[in-house]
């Protein structure tokens, strides 16, 4: 942000005013002229390569160009440094401890160049792995959005599929109890096409649905079918759930745990507790032909809850 590196150079040039300020308090410019010196050539040093050299260089994997564009540069603010600090501050009188080698300063100013230099690629590098991260993660989520849309696609037609066909065979044999069922579809549709178009639904409203589609199903079995649901939540719960997660798992129980030559039991609860919501769904097994068909709703249903809660069910 604008403002922080503001803030920050702000620091660093008025540290000088410190060194620069008379005993009476007022500021002695022309040091301060001179002192702020280096501080401005690290702030040239800084933003060459923020702005020019890093991301016109070395984010284009011309490291050896980079590192020796950076040695000249370098090379060239530390003669300017000593120039300028030699011309500003004459040598001073003779002493009698040594002054120590001209190289020395230069290495001092070479390695505080050089510190700069590793600041500005540190900077750069954290905030393009910032802008890496942040457009990463919105590409994961526009993909399982994207597969969470096409997951309940194909769940709508196949819940659908199989309503139909119970209809269908109810028309055979008692038209009453067909025209009842169709307008219990009618309520599922709109619950399927319209309300649960959000990534998550009130519970109430889910239940709302499983009973709706579980009052259809009772139409079609016979009386040997024994249909219990315990539904152990409040009336008006707005515990945020997937829609539709439940469904094919109900789907299942009425297709294949239904026998119209013996007895059979479908047994469905939801509690609402603590931990989150428990679901249990058991059905009569009895012996069975295997289909050709292989279903798609228990797959839809590990993906969905996969991609929605991770590994939190």
């Amino acid at each position: 942000h604008p403002h922080i590196h503001t803030i920050c150079w702000g620091m660093f040039f008025g540290f000088s005013l410190f060194f620069t300020q008379r005993d009476n308090g007022t500021i002695d410019w022309n040091a301060f002229l001179h002192h702020s010196l280096v501080p401005a050539s690290f702030f040239v040093i800084f933003y060459i390569n923020y702005f020019l050299y890093i991301p016109r260089i070395l984010f284009r994997n011309h490291l050896k160009q980079f590192l020796l564009l950076n040695l000249l540069t370098i090379l060239v603010f530390a003669v300017l440094l000593r120039a300028w600090h030699g011309i500003y501050m004459p040598p001073p009188p003779q002493q009698f401890r040594p002054t120590p080698p001209v190289f020395i300063f230069y290495l001092r100013d070479i390695a505080s160049l050089v510190f700069t230099v590793g600041l500005s690629v540190a900077i750069r590098m954290s905030i393009r792995w910032s802008e890496a991260e942040a457009a990463r993660r919105e590409a994961v989520k526009s993909r399982m959005e994207a597969e969470l849309k096409s997951l309940r696609n194909q769940l709508n037609p196949h819940f659908l599929l199989n309503t139909l066909n119970n209809i269908y065979a109810l028309i055979a044999f008692d038209t009453d109890k067909a025209q009842q069922a169709v307008q219990e579809l009618s309520r599922l549709l709109r619950y399927v096409l319209y309300d649960n178009q959000e990534k998550y639904v009130p519970l109430c409203k889910e239940v709302g649905f499983i009973c709706n589609y579980i009052e259809l199903m009772r139409i079609r079995v016979t009386e040997d079918v024994d249909i219990e649901t315990h539904f152990d939540i409040k009336p008006d719960s707005q515990t945020p759930i997937a829609p539709l997660i439940f469904i094919s798992l109900i789907e299942n129980a009425f297709k294949h745990g239904v026998s119209y030559r013996e007895d059979s039991f479908i047994d469905v609860r939801i509690a609402q507790v603590d931990e989150g919501i428990l679901f249990a769904c058991k059905n009569s097994k009895h012996a069975c032909t295997h289909d050709t068909h292989h279903g798609i709703g228990i797959e839809n249903i590990k993906k969905r809850l996969h991609l929605l809660y991770g590994n939190n069910y």
